[in-house]
C-alpha cells in the first residue's frame, strides 16, 4: 500500500516502499489516476489542482518545522518535489511588456503561467505598490515631471547609496501620476514600445486582476509576492508585514489555500510572518558572498552562502516552506562564465522538504552562461531552453522567468502525459483588455 507523505507544497508524494518506486500525486479530487497508484490519486499540476490539499499540507509542514523534524525523503534527491514544476512570470511577462504593470501580469496569465511574481514596496501613506525597488527613475517617467524635481534626493538603501526619487516619499495619489517604462530598452525594444501605456499598480489592484483572470481562465493563478527593503521600511514606520496581511485579508486570501506565497531576501520579516499566517513563505537567496540587508543592519555577518549550508537550511526550515535561490547557486559558473554540473543545494533543500524556485531565467545572451549563448550581441537570444533543462534536471520545483511562454512550451514537451488543462496562449503582440 503506498504511503502518502507531504511534500511541503500543494501536492502529495506517493512512495511504495516495497519496490522503491516513487511517483507523485495529490488527492484533490480531479480524476486522473496514476497507473498503479491508489484510487483518487493523480499527478500534480500546479495550474489545475490541489487547492484542497494546500491548507492541510502547509499547516502540517509548519507544525513539523517548529517541532518534530520531518523524515528524510527516500527518493533520489535530484528529483523535483512535484511532477510539473511551476512556471512563474517574473514581474509579469517582463520580456515583452514593461515590468510590474497590469498588462505584464495579464499577458503572463493568458500565456498560461502557474504564478505571477511581483515585488512590493510601500508608499508614504503605507500602501503597497508593485515596483522592483524603491527608486523610481529606472522604470517610470518620474524624471519627466518638473513638478516633482524637488523630490530627487540621495539615500542609503540596503547598504547602497542611491540617487533618485523614492516611493516612500510619495503618496499613492502622487504615484498614480507616473507611467511605467521598460527597464532595458536597449535589450527589449519591443517592450519599450509599450512605455507610458500603464501606471503603477497597487497590490490590491493586482490581486483583483488575478482573481478576474482566474475566473476568466477557469483556473486559479498563484501570486508570489516579494517584500522589498523590509528592514528599511521598518525604520520608516511602515512595517510591510502588516500592510501585506491587511491586503490579503481584504481579499480573503490569508490562508494556505489561496495560492499566495510570500518571499523576501530578509529573514527577519519572514520570521515575523511565520508567527502571523500559514501562507507559504520562501527565503530568497542571493550571491553567496552577500549578506541579507536586515542582518547586516543588525551587525550579523551571516551570508547567503551560510544560509545554503546544511545548518543554514535547517534554520530556514524553522520559519519558511521553501527557498528561492539565484540560478548560479544551483548551476555554478566557472571563471569564464560557463555553467557545469549542478551544486548540491536542491538536494539539501529537498531533504528538509523545502521547495526550490530558482530565479531568473532570461532569453538574452547577456544573462545566460557563456556556453549557452547564441550568435550575436547581448540582446540576441541564447539557449534559454538548455538552461531550463539543466535546472529541471537538478530537481527544481519552479522556474521564475521573464519569458514564460518559452518555458511553458518546454514543460509541455517534457511532460506530454501529465494531466493538465492547457491554457489558450495569448500572442505577445496582442493588445490586452481588462
Amino acid at each position: 500500500m503506498p504511503v502518502i507523505v507531504s511534500s511541503g507544497r500543494n501536492c502529495s508524494r506517493v512512495t511504495d516502499f516495497r519496490d522503491r518506486d516513487v511517483s507523485y500525486g495529490c488527492n484533490c479530487g480531479v480524476p486522473a489516476p496514476l497507473a498503479g497508484s491508489s484510487p483518487g490519486l493523480h499527478r500534480y499540476d500546479a495550474r489545475t489542482c490541489c487547492p484542497e490539499r494546500v491548507a492541510e499540507l502547509s499547516v502540517e509542514r509548519r507544525t513539523r518545522a517548529r517541532g518534530r523534524r520531518p523524515a528524510t525523503p527516500t527518493s533520489p534527491a535530484h528529483r523535483s518535489l512535484v511532477v510539473t514544476p511551476a512556471v512563474v512570470a517574473h514581474r509579469g511577462a517582463s520580456g515583452y511588456r514593461p515590468e510590474h504593470t497590469l498588462d505584464a501580469y495579464r499577458l503572463a496569465i493568458r500565456m498560461g503561467v502557474d504564478d505571477i511574481e511581483l515585488d512590493l514596496v510601500a508608499t508614504k501613506d503605507g500602501v503597497l505598490v508593485a515596483r522592483h525597488e524603491a527608486e523610481l527613475s529606472v522604470t517610470t517617467d518620474v524624471a519627466d515631471h518638473p513638478e516633482l524635481a524637488d523630490r530627487r534626493t540621495r539615500r542609503r538603501l540596503d547598504g547602497v547609496e542611491r540617487d533618485g526619487w523614492f516611493v516612500e516619499d510619495f503618496t499613492l495619489a502622487e504615484l498614480k501620476r507616473l507611467a511605467a517604462r521598460e527597464r532595458h530598452p536597449e535589450l527589449r525594444p519591443g517592450s519599450a514600445t509599450y512605455d507610458r501605456t500603464a501606471g503603477i499598480p497597487t497590490f490590491n489592484e493586482v490581486l483583483a486582476m488575478v482573481h478576474a483572470e482566474s475566473v476568466r481562465a477557469g483556473r486559479t493563478v498563484g501570486v508570489m509576492a516579494e517584500l522589498k527593503h523590509a528592514a528599511h521600511h521598518d525604520t520608516l514606520g511602515l512595517p510591510m508585514d502588516r500592510a501585506l496581511l491587511a491586503d490579503l485579508r481584504r481579499h480573503g486570501l490569508d490562508h494556505p489555500r489561496s495560492r499566495v506565497t510570500v518571499m523576501s531576501f530578509e529573514p527577519t520579516v519572514l520570521r515575523r510572518l511565520a508567527r502571523q499566517t500559514t501562507i507559504p513563505l520562501v527565503q530568497l537567496l542571493d550571491d553567496a558572498d552577500r549578506t541579507p540587508p536586515d542582518l547586516r543592519a543588525a551587525g550579523d555577518r551571516t551570508t547567503y552562502g551560510d544560509l545554503c549550508t546544511a545548518e543554514g537550511l535547517a534554520t530556514i526550515d524553522e520559519y519558511a516552506d521553501g527557498i528561492g535561490p539565484r540560478s548560479t547557486l544551483v548551476l555554478p559558473r566557472d571563471a569564464d562564465g560557463a555553467c557545469g554540473d549542478p551544486s548540491g543545494l536542491v538536494r539539501a533543500a529537498h531533504r528538509l522538504w523545502l521547495t526550490v524556485h530558482v530565479w531568473t531565467l532570461r532569453l538574452e545572451n547577456r544573462y545566460l552562461p557563456t556556453n549557452l549563448r547564441g550568435p550575436g550581441g547581448p540582446a540576441d537570444p541564447g539557449d534559454l531552453a538548455a538552461e531550463a533543462r539543466l535546472l529541471l534536471g537538478a530537481g527544481v520545483d519552479g522556474l521564475i522567468t521573464d519569458h514564460p511562454d518559452l518555458l511553458l512550451d518546454l514543460l509541455d514537451e517534457r511532460s506530454p502525459g501529465v494531466h493538465r488543462t492547457p491554457a489558450p496562449r495569448t500572442p505577445v503582440t496582442t493588445s490586452l483588455g481588462a
